[in-house]
């Protein structure tokens, strides 16, 4: 089972909303998931990106593979 942390569509057509999520890789992107850490808002100016620190360190040691746009969020909110 391959664990990632991604983000999860929501929001309105042309107006994109995410979630910071913990997921199986075999889910499908807006479907189940184990544990919310996050919000991402590229719409503000700057985008909003508001993540639990704790709840994402503790996934990636746990062997959490984020994704490369989360892994840019998280190098920007400095917590990689």
């Amino acid at each position: 089972m391959a664990v990632k942390i991604r983000l999860r569509r929501m929001g309105a057509k042309k107006a994109p909303f995410y979630r910071v999520v913990v997921a199986d890789s075999r889910y499908p992107r807006d479907g189940r998931f184990i544990e919310e850490i996050g919000t991402y808002n590229p719409l503000t100016n700057p985008a909003t990106v508001d993540i639990d620190a704790e709840a994402a360190k503790k996934w990636i040691g746990n062997g959490a593979q984020p994704t490369d746009t989360v892994k840019a969020l998280l190098k920007k909110s400095n917590i990689i």
